[in-house]
């Protein structure tokens, strides 16, 4: 198997800083660089939440509900849920009734989409409602509002496994995301499986490695100060591999939170989630 050469930039930040930490984060980085681009599903029993690998601070904002930050968009997403909206001055509730009504709707996105033939995430399913059923304008993808109905939505499902459904005409968009997720990308020439399936569990940078299972998401991250969905970590990892991120609500985004929906199935949702 050929092994691709690492790019002059990746290489020079592998010789900076001679001594420890600096000597030990440019050889992993090397590592990875020089790593062939291999598949291989993390085991069911060893498979780890996010959440495991977060210090105890972050973990205790996470499990108190009066601590997590993202409680407070929960709270505007239910102000949203009785909001009328559009010609017909409907709610969400108009058509759902109480939010409960909706437990284990979030375990199973992304789904199948019939208007698209192909999958669609909670965020873009919960605008085409917005649309078709209200006749409101859309909101914009990571606005605050929609990301305060879809932490309310993805709050009824906490505890229960992920379930993204075994589609067969899903199977296309998840072969396609399987593909971007073990695809070599951008200047630093590193894939997601290179990270999370290959070197989870280990250091670089000072920040451990998790698997990158999307269990928490809307998540609230300490570094943004706010709020974001998984399409916003993809792009941020995305930039973190120096290539060009693809625009939010994108067919790839979407096709790699399939696989990686698939990927976790069976691991209990903690949405919203804290993280560093």
């Amino acid at each position: 198997m050929s092994v691709a050469r690492p790019p002059a930039g990746a290489r020079s930040a592998a010789r900076q800083g001679e001594g420890a930490p600096g000597r030990r984060y440019g050889r992993f980085l090397l590592a990875l660089l020089l790593a062939p681009t291999l598949y291989a599903q993390i085991p069911e029993a060893q498979r780890r939440s996010d959440f495991e690998f977060m210090g105890a601070d972050v973990q205790a904002m996470q499990r108190d509900d009066t601590r997590n930050p993202a409680m407070l968009w929960v709270q505007q997403g239910a102000a949203l849920w009785q909001q009328a909206a559009g010609p017909g001055n409907k709610s969400c509730a108009s058509c759902h009734g109480s939010v409960t009504s909706l437990r284990g709707v979030a375990a199973r996105y992304p789904a199948f989409d019939t208007q698209t033939q192909g999958p669609i995430n909670l965020a873009q399913r919960l605008n085409r409602c917005r649309q078709s059923q209200q006749l409101a304008t859309p909101w914009e993808l990571e606005s605050e509002e929609l990301l305060a109905l879809e932490s309310l939505v993805a709050l009824q499902s906490r505890g229960l496994p992920v379930a993204v459904p075994d589609d067969a005409r899903l199977q296309p968009a998840l072969e396609r995301g399987r593909q971007l997720y073990t695809q070599r990308l951008g200047q630093l020439d590193l894939s997601c499986a290179l990270c999370h399936d290959q070197r989870w569990g280990q250091r670089l940078g000072g920040t451990t490695i998790p698997q990158g299972h999307p269990t928490s998401y809307p998540q609230y991250r300490l570094e943004w100060q706010g709020l974001g969905s998984l399409q916003r970590r993809l792009r941020n990892c995305l930039s973190g591999v120096r290539a060009q991120a693809w625009p939010l609500g994108a067919t790839e985004l979407v096709e790699l939170e399939l696989f990686l929906g698939v990927r976790a199935r069976g691991l209990p949702l903690e949405a919203p989630g804290v993280r560093p």
